[in-house]
């Protein structure tokens, strides 16, 4: 009993909304095309999920404290530029693996930067972080394509081959990076002070305050860990793609948004948590792939993934009316 205690804490009820969407979709999708129960479905899954999971991880911090960060794609497009201009600088194709790391510990840098700049802004003028970041979001794709004429930057060294591309014991190396990404994210909110103040300004910025909680570096540090999480993704992106350009996953910004919400957080603050999350991403992915095996295209996905986040917010508001009914009742 006690094990199961654990694991219920651990995976939180908001598990039952996306848990029972992975079940669905495994279900409808295994009955409606053979093809979709196989090992090269998952594999595909497994390359795909990290990127767009990485940028799920940078969204759900400023999403919980109440706010957003609609920069997401571009910064991680610019620290994807940071890491390319170091390897080109370098010798290209013949860069050694020192510059890259300190070409990525660069982007890493510049991502952070970019949510200092959101977080103080954010902080200090309670300007609302929809435009803060979306001025943020609009500054770096201006500097972006200004800076590489609005084309590609590419010609790597083949060791990034395996960081987009390899696997570790049959695992995809940009899933183990992913996971271990979600694994410091959960660590973060369940166990650490910035976790729990995190989820205090969600729930009420003005009664945190009250409370000793130092507000405005609480959200410095939320964003500042929004940008570096971007940085990693558009590493793993460069590795996957051997080319950086500014726009690259920019279709992923409103998903990462859809991924938050149908893994339980809610829009407004306070509420969630990264298992829930992680698991609402993977129901997304399968769902596109069951679609793209049916013969349907991408386009058709975005289609269904708009739907799927009406289905859960009408879902949302039923569940609220019944448990106020059943309040009244009793």
């Amino acid at each position: 009993m006690n094990a199961i205690h654990r694991i219920r804490d651990f995976l939180g009820p908001e598990i039952a909304g996306p848990g029972f969407a992975l079940i669905a979709v495994i279900l409808f999708f295994g009955i409606a095309s053979p093809q979709f129960l196989s090992s090269a479905t998952f594999g595909s899954v497994a390359f795909q999920l990290p990127e767009l999971g990485l940028l799920t991880l940078a969204m759900l911090l400023p999403v919980l404290t109440g706010g957003l960060n609609l920069a997401i794609t571009f910064t991680a497009n610019i620290a994807g530029l940071t890491v390319a201009w170091v390897l080109q600088a370098s010798g290209g194709i013949d860069a050694s693996l020192a510059s890259f790391v300190f070409g990525s510990l660069l982007a890493i840098g510049v991502g952070a930067l970019t949510g200092v700049v959101m977080g103080l802004v954010i902080a200090y003028t309670r300007a609302h972080p929809i435009l803060v970041s979306l001025s943020m979001m609009i500054f770096v794709r201006g500097l972006g394509e200004f800076l590489t004429r609005g084309g590609d930057v590419s010609g790597f060294p083949a060791f990034l081959q395996p960081i987009g591309h390899g696997s570790f014991v049959g695992i995809p190396i940009p899933l183990l990076i992913f996971i271990a990404c979600v694994l410091i994210w959960h660590v973060l909110l369940t166990r650490m002070k910035l976790g729990f103040n995190t989820y205090m300004i969600g729930s009420n910025i003005e009664a945190a305050r009250y409370s000793g909680v130092n507000t405005r570096k609480v959200l410095v540090l939320v964003y500042t860990l929004s940008g570096a999480m971007c940085a990693v993704a558009g590493i793993i992106m460069l590795a996957r793609f051997n080319s950086v350009r500014v726009g690259h996953g920019e279709s992923y910004l409103l998903i990462t948004v859809l991924a938050c919400f149908l893994g339980g957080v809610n829009p407004f603050g306070g509420f969630g948590r990264v298992i829930p999350v992680f698991v609402a991403l993977v129901v997304l992915q399968l769902l596109s792939s069951g679609l793209n095996l049916m013969g349907a295209n991408q386009h058709l996905a975005t289609a269904v993934w708009g739907i799927l986040l009406l289905a859960v917010m009408i879902l949302r508001w039923l569940a609220a009316q019944i448990m106020i009914f059943n309040r009244r009742k009793g």
